[in-house]
This record gives C-alpha cells, sequence and structure tokens, in this order.
C-alpha cells in the first residue's frame, strides 16, 4: 500500500463545509481556533455570510484547520502511514502538520499569518488570477514572457495538471488577456475568483510579513517526505520552501509525477472538495485517486487502498 496524501488549498471553502468534523472534533476545532484566532471558525463555516468565508484570511485558515481534522481521523484508521505528501499552496502547510514537521497550532498560526499578510498586500496592490484553457504550458509562458517584456504585470502561477495552467498579474493585465485570448491562440481565459496575485512577484510584501513568522519556527523532521510547490521535491529548508512559494510558482504537476515516480500507486485528496484528485487523475496516469472530504469517506478509503 504505497499512498501519497494530498491537501487542498484555498478556492474549496464553503458554507456548510466540515460540520461533521466540527461535531466530532470540538476541542480542535473549537476551542484550540478560537483560542488561537479570537474568533469562532465553526460559526463562520457554518453560517457564513459566504462573502466573509471566501476572504483570504479567512478563507485558509478554515481550510487548513477542516483538512487537518479529516486528515487526524483518517490517519487513525488506515494502517500504514503514507510514503509522502503535498499541498496545493495553502495546503503545504496542512501537509506539513500532518507529517509533523509542526503541530497543528503553530500551523494555524503561521497560516493566520499568511492569509492576513495576503490579504494586505491585495487591498494594496489590486491583482488576480486566471485559468487559461486551451493552449500548452510552453506557449502560455511565452506569451507572459512577452507580456512582461512589453511592460505588463504577468506570471505563470500555478501549473496543476496537463492542460490546466493557471496565470496571475494585475487586474487590468488579466482582462487583458481575456480579451485577446483568440489573438494570442488561446481558447478561453477564465478569472477566478480571488483578491491578489497570488504565486507571482506581486507578493514580495506579504513575502516579507511572512518571513517573520516563519523566523520564530523551529520545524521538525517531517515522518514521511513533503514534495514542495517551490522545488516539486522534498526540501531540507521548510521554512524557504514556504516563503518561496508565496512569489514562485505552484509546480503541483511536477510534484504529483515525481511521488508517482518513487513509488505512490495511489493519491488521497484529504480536505474539502476535490481538487486535488481531479490534478492527480489527470497528471497521475494509472494511479489509484481516492477522495476524502467527510468522515463518512474514509472507512471506503482505507478499504480501497488495503487492495492497492
Amino acid at each position: 500500500m504505497r499512498y501519497a496524501v494530498l491537501f487542498p488549498g484555498q478556492g474549496s471553502q464553503y458554507v456548510g463545509m466540515g460540520a461533521d468534523v466540527f461535531a466530532a472534533r470540538p476541542d480542535l476545532l473549537g476551542e484550540i481556533t478560537c483560542d488561537e484566532l479570537g474568533w469562532s471558525l465553526e460559526e463562520l463555516c457554518a453560517s457564513g455570510p459566504e462573502d466573509e468565508l471566501m476572504q483570504t484570511d479567512r478563507a485558509q485558515v478554515a481550510m487548513y484547520a477542516v483538512s487537518y481534522a479529516l486528515w487526524e481521523a483518517f490517519a487513525a484508521q488506515v494502517p500504514e502511514p503514507p510514503m509522502g505528501g503535498a499541498g496545493h499552496s495553502l495546503g503545504e502547510y496542512t501537509a506539513l502538520a500532518a507529517a509533523g514537521a509542526i503541530d497543528y497550532r503553530e500551523g494555524l498560526r503561521l497560516v493566520a499569518a499568511r492569509g492576513a499578510a495576503m490579504a494586505a498586500i491585495g487591498s494594496r496592490n489590486a491583482g488576480s488570477m486566471a485559468a487559461v484553457m486551451g493552449s500548452d504550458l510552453e506557449t502560455i509562458e511565452a506569451i507572459v514572457a512577452d507580456w512582461r517584456a512589453a511592460g505588463g504585470a504577468l506570471w505563470v502561477a500555478n501549473v496543476n495538471a496537463p492542460g490546466q495552467v493557471v496565470v496571475a498579474g494585475s487586474i487590468g493585465d488579466i482582462a487583458s488577456l481575456a480579451d485577446r485570448a483568440r489573438e494570442l491562440g488561446i481558447r478561453r481565459v477564465v478569472p477566478l475568483k480571488v483578491a491578489g496575485a497570488f504565486h507571482t512577484p506581486l507578493m514580495a510584501g506579504a513575502q516579507a510579513s511572512l518571513d517573520k513568522a516563519l523566523a520564530i519556527e523551529r520545524f521538525a523532521q517531517p515522518s514521511f517526505p513533503i514534495w514542495t510547490n517551490l522545488d516539486a521535491a522534498p526540501s531540507a529548508d521548510t521554512a524557504a520552501a514556504l516563503s518561496g512559494q508565496l512569489v514562485g510558482r505552484v509546480r503541483f504537476s511536477e510534484s504529483l509525477l515525481a511521488m508517482r515516480s518513487a513509488g505512490a500507486e495511489a493519491f488521497v485528496h484529504i480536505g474539502p472538495g476535490d481538487v486535488t484528485a481531479g490534478m492527480a487523475k489527470r497528471t497521475a496516469k494509472g494511479a489509484t485517486v481516492i477522495t476524502v472530504s467527510s468522515l463518512e469517506a474514509i472507512g471506503p478509503a482505507v478499504e480501497r487502498l488495503a487492495v492497492v
């Protein structure tokens, strides 16, 4: 049973998510979380309002906390530990907590600091992101390079799976790219509902703030390897990897292929939604892909892993 665990990032949050884990773990998601944040995560996830849950600083802690609670429940039932893991953007923090490199509280504090820093920069330095459809990575890289050479602000931000590339930059540049899509040989540009040009140099101010929080953390050796967004490989310097991914591209597709080459026969998405499961299906051909987005999904997931 050689499997890797995957944790989702911001964007999969929704009002009502995690009701089962909030009920099952009032200590973890109620007492500890309220103590660290100073506000009720359970109330926000249960009742919204949706606009508040979608805010960067709220969405990131919500996804981290709910995903981690699901991980603990899953880990208690699966007989063998994973051979490795990865998290998409914010999900890297969940992966590190799952592997014991940081404890839950430390991760919560770091995620809160990260979300606040990204929200602050996003409000001062307006940016956005968009999924680019109908073009390969090489073509998109050439387009954004030419765009910057002409004075624009546009970068490849996420390489998620074959045919799933996300770009980020100023709001004006994203809008202009969408207008010029056909002219540039792109089938479609779909703007994403985010308030910032994440994973680009436009997040440099947020990186400086995050670095202060990272500097006081002492990361332990993870109990299983974590493939980082920055390097698409396990890193000996966790703080540098977390800092660098804020302004660098998310190399998730490469991470999936590297874990597959390292022996992963199955990938288990743990957290709300199924985004990283979809990425694994498109990227790691032939691997078993399992989604654990609720407590009731854990039993069937463990049964499937037993026959991998």
